[in-house]
């Protein structure tokens, strides 16, 4: 009783954060909103700041079971073959589009496993929303920094990468765009 007492005080401090502020990211599909830090170094930084309080793996992939169960689906009418994620263990499809008024790119996935759901939520954290170059160059440092790399099963680990890989793809396409 008292470690799942612990246990749910930590993921409520996880995720309101030190400043008390709620920590997420800002896609508002099907009513799934969350608060973005300005750029994708400050987004990092959140997450590192969010994982820190978490003292056993354990409790780690437990949040981001949490973060899965959280993200909204996708359609299914995107998720095709033309759309998955190769490389990864569960079956991912993944999307993007470029939002001409912002400037900015549009990230939407899905995963049939929860816990993929869990790191893709991650993802879009991250990259949902930024400008397709600073997309394209940035580094995948965080998910090693919160010890994704010791947790995850090789097979994995290996989505996560493909996931990034993809991303940082579509978004690479996209800056000839924008």
């Amino acid at each position: 009783m008292f470690c799942m007492a612990r246990r749910a005080r930590r993921s409520r401090r996880a995720l309101t954060g030190a400043a008390g502020r709620r920590i997420s990211g800002t896609m508002q599909r099907t009513g799934f909103v969350m608060t973005r830090a300005a750029t994708i170094e400050a987004e990092e930084a959140a997450i590192l700041e969010e994982f820190s309080f978490f003292d056993d793996p354990r409790e780690v992939i437990e949040h981001i079971v949490e973060l899965g169960r959280e993200l909204p689906a996708m359609d299914d009418a995107q998720k095709t073959e033309a759309n998955r994620v190769r490389g990864c263990q569960s079956q991912v499809w993944m999307v993007a589009g470029f939002d001409e008024a912002k400037r900015r790119m549009t990230l939407e996935a899905d995963s049939d496993a929860v816990i993929v759901k869990g790191l893709i939520s991650l993802v879009l954290r991250l990259y949902d929303g930024r400008p397709p170059a600073e997309v394209a160059q940035a580094g995948e440092a965080v998910f090693e920094k919160i010890g994704l790399g010791k947790m995850l099963t090789p097979g994995r680990q290996n989505g996560l990468y493909a996931m990034l890989a993809r991303v940082r793809q579509m978004a690479q396409a996209l800056t000839s765009v924008a």
